[in-house]
């Protein structure tokens, strides 16, 4: 599944033509299905995407995104980690009417009348701090029930959480029911401190989604860890990991897209892609298997749980 924060700008400025080559890359090689979301440079990502299914009639991806923030005139006094962006403000907001009217503009931007998969956007106490108990109440109030009406209307096909934190998603599930739920970089062969919450909800038959593989790029040959420079102790366990797969002959980067899709919750695989090449290469990954004798040893050696 193509993740689309690359190709908003995340960082550093795409070109609508690369832009446009990434979708149709991804489309041509079989990759059907995208995550994006109204945060993605400030509407680029789904602008984008829109541009993509208004020249293309007969192709149509199979979308994912999001509500949480809403796009007001302006520009952001914090960094938001994309560049070269339209003038628009991302705000939080976890209202009823603030997530009907995101969902509104977003399927405007797409080009769609509906969307596969709505994910409330980045609820959870490290994004939000001491807000978090009241926007917590907020989503299960207002939030979650808004989308589940657009949901019974037909017009989204399921709904859930799109985070970084398992912890809010254990929260959530105890207190109400969710199709699906998007997790990025806290269940990779870096970090497997979600294994219990993903099997607490493979018991409840909520899909995963598998996002931040990579880590933001340790394990794809950068030096980011969570989108910061990777502490020595991490990089050194990124460099044991990549010994181990160098042994049995198979890349890195294939090994964490097969770690994370091989446990039973995931249901897909999200990777952020910028060029086509990118697109190209991570189809080759993911047709690399890696040989249990690998995970054998990655277990053996307390590389992995």
């Amino acid at each position: 599944m193509l993740g689309t924060a690359p190709i908003a700008n995340l960082h550093h400025a795409v070109l609508e033509t690369q832009a446009r080559e990434v979708l149709e890359a991804s489309w041509d090689l079989g990759m059907r299905s995208l995550d994006t979301a109204p945060f993605y440079g400030h509407s680029l990502a789904e602008r984008r995407i829109g541009d993509f299914h208004r020249a293309h009639p007969g192709r149509r991806f199979a979308v994912s995104t999001k509500v949480g923030r809403r796009l007001e005139p302006g520009t952001s006094a914090q960094p938001t980690g994309f560049v070269d962006t339209p003038p628009l403000r991302p705000v939080f907001d976890y209202s009823r009417e603030g997530i009907l009217s995101s969902f509104e503009d977003s399927l405007e931007r797409l080009g769609l009348t509906r969307v596969e998969t709505l994910l409330l956007h980045d609820i959870g106490a490290l994004v939000h701090g001491r807000a978090h108990p009241a926007i917590f109440d907020q989503a299960l109030e207002e939030a979650i029930p808004a989308m589940r009406k657009l949901q019974a209307q037909g017009r989204v096909g399921e709904i859930g959480l799109g985070v970084n934190e398992w912890q809010v998603c254990a929260e959530v599930l105890a207190r109400t029911e969710l199709d699906v739920i998007l997790l990025a970089g806290r269940f990779t062969l870096l970090e497997q401190g979600a294994e219990d919450f993903l099997d607490q909800a493979a018991a409840r038959g909520v899909r995963i989604m598998g996002a931040g593989v990579f880590n933001s790029g340790l394990l794809a040959g950068g030096s980011t860890y969570n989108y910061v420079q990777a502490p020595p102790e991490v990089t050194a366990r990124r460099d044991a990991i990549a010994a181990v797969c160098g042994r049995h002959g198979v890349a890195l980067p294939a090994a964490a897209i097969h770690f994370v899709a091989r446990n039973p919750a995931i249901s897909k695989v999200v990777l952020g892609l910028r060029s086509p090449e990118q697109v190209r290469q991570a189809i080759a990954w993911a047709a690399q298997i890696p040989p249990d004798a690998l995970w054998e040893e990655l277990r053996h050696g307390g590389l992995i749980s």
